[in-house]
């Protein structure tokens, strides 16, 4: 699994003109899922958003979670993260996963961080054209992946 985290102010996504998920502060996070992902990688990569500490506290230092701030998190599924530019300038995405196991594995990444948060967890829809709108607010962004966790 692969992950691009952004600090937002407010977020939103849309699927044909309406609004399916939203949140105020919190994480944006889009989701790439590859055919080798396992329910490892879930917990791995729903354990690291719960406890990352990139909110700043009293003092200005990034120590405080989402939990601390009463944050909300916006997971967006993004098999693009996965594009692959190695033969040229059109990318490959056959390290994606196929799409039956991909909203599986994404659906079951959104029931596991929502387990493990206070706070709510909204999300797009799997496999469809979608319109974000993000705030983001430092900016503040992470690259995670569980294969490559020195990322």
């Amino acid at each position: 699994m692969r992950a691009v985290i952004q600090r937002v102010l407010k977020a939103s996504v849309s699927v044909e003109g309406s609004v399916v998920g939203s949140i105020d502060k919190g994480l944006l996070v889009f989701l790439g899922v590859s055919g080798e992902d396992t329910q490892a990688d879930i917990e791995w990569l729903t354990s690291k958003i719960h406890s990352l500490r990139v909110f700043e506290d009293a003092e200005g230092r990034m120590n405080d979670s989402l939990e601390s701030i009463k944050g909300e998190v916006l997971v967006i599924s993004q098999f693009t993260l996965f594009g692959n530019l190695r033969k040229g300038s059109r990318p490959s995405f056959n390290r994606a996963a196929p799409p039956e196991f991909g909203e599986r594995m994404y659906e079951d990444f959104l029931n596991v961080l929502s387990g493990k948060l206070e706070s709510r967890v909204a999300s797009g829809q799997f496999g469809a054209m979608m319109h974000i709108d993000a705030q983001n607010w430092g900016p503040v962004t992470l690259v995670v992946d569980t294969q490559d966790k020195r990322f």
